[in-house]
């Protein structure tokens, strides 16, 4: 079961399905130390409670159109919990037997979804903005490609959003999700739109403006619409 609110709440598949590179997931509490700003956003939109809808009778109405049991506890359905949650099935990421006190940094479709685990890449993120600051210059990108950070958003968001036969994403795969545009048009999922949508309510965190302390390939091609329209953060 995937995709209940109406453009989907997860990402996580990408990396619940193999493609974490073996790195470590952290967690969002990592992350907000250094990226408070995006943290407070994030927390507002729909993949922040991305699990929620897995939990008995809500949603319900839209359950029983995709011919689900309003009143089953999906929090525990591996087929899922991996669109639901983050870096399901890797070192460190969720599992069904994750404490309800650590469902705030996995049972979310996090920073480290669209990311990727961050347990190395992070400790270069530090370590890069150091030499920057006293003046040794930027750092390639590729070394954090290397470290397992991911800057492929596109197929990040279509591994849950398209995974259902005939959405003509190549990675679609068994569990193919429930909720697609045949059964509603409003689980139409299109990347070029919904990654400039941000902020409460939408699936992606207000943008703020970035140091340039990395150079170089892979750089996003949405990046640049979304530095123009950038906050300064606070």
């Amino acid at each position: 079961m995937k995709n209940i609110l109406p453009i989907g709440v997860a990402l996580a598949i990408l990396f619940g399905r193999g493609l974490a590179r073996g790195q470590d997931f952290e967690g969002v509490s990592v992350c907000r130390k250094c990226h408070i700003d995006q943290a407070e956003s994030w927390a507002q939109t729909s993949h922040a409670k991305a699990f929620e809808s897995l939990k008995p009778k809500v949603k319900a109405d839209a359950k029983q159109k995709g011919k689900l049991d309003p009143n089953k506890d999906y929090t525990a359905d591996a087929a899922c919990v991996g669109c639901h949650t983050t870096g399901f099935g890797n070192p460190g990421g969720f599992s069904v037997s994750t404490p309800a006190s650590e469902h705030k940094n996995f049972a979310v479709v996090g920073c480290e979804s669209c990311h990727g685990a961050g347990a190395k890449f992070r400790v270069e993120h530090g370590n890069a903005e150091e030499r920057w600051k006293t003046g040794k210059g930027e750092t390639a990108r590729e070394t954090l490609v290397k470290l397992g950070q991911n800057f492929d958003y596109k197929t990040a968001c279509a591994t849950c959003h398209l995974n259902y036969e005939g959405s003509g994403f190549a990675g679609a795969h068994p569990p193919f999700k429930v909720f697609t545009p045949a059964l509603d048009p409003k689980y139409a999922f299109d990347y070029d739109k919904e990654v400039l949508r941000s902020g409460p309510g939408t699936g992606v965190h207000e943008h703020f403006k970035l140091k340039n302390v990395f150079i170089g390939e892979p750089v996003p091609a949405i990046r640049g619409q979304l530095q123009a329209d950038a906050k300064d953060p606070d």
